[in-house]
């Protein structure tokens, strides 16, 4: 499968305490719109910085596993129990407690997000969001 045989980037999500694994394809459309950025502009910069600190590549092994840096594990204290999450493009990785703590803590706000990013304002576009 060529999607394994080009590997993976492992990263910090920008917003929950997890990895994230994004297959080298979705990395490089990722990396096309962060080249864009004016490097000119201090915050542009810090992002950067900040969205790409301690990306690993990774790749599969002949076993069909990864292996996650021990700094990356630090970072989103996962412990023996984790959790693959689908976001669509990528796939999440939690330690199974904090994914289940951010799921039942994001369970009450679901109805009010749900209805602002999928309710009737977008209806006459094509995108999403």
């Amino acid at each position: 499968m060529a999607v394994l045989q080009e590997g993976f980037v492992l990263k910090r999500s920008v917003f929950q305490k997890c990895l994230e694994l994004y297959p080298m394809q979705e990395w490089n459309a990722m990396m096309l719109k962060v080249n864009k950025l004016n490097r000119f502009r201090k915050k542009n910069n810090d992002f950067i910085r900040l969205f790409t600190a301690g990306v690993k590549v990774v790749e599969v092994d002949a076993s069909g596993r990864i292996l996650i840096p021990k700094d990356l594990i630090s970072f989103a204290s996962i412990g023996k129990d984790l959790v693959l999450s689908s976001a669509v493009n990528i796939i999440e990785i939690w330690d199974k407690s904090n994914y289940e703590k951010a799921v039942n803590d994001a369970i009450d706000d679901f109805a009010d997000l749900a209805e602002e990013v999928m309710g009737g304002e977008n209806e006459s576009t094509d995108e999403i969001s």
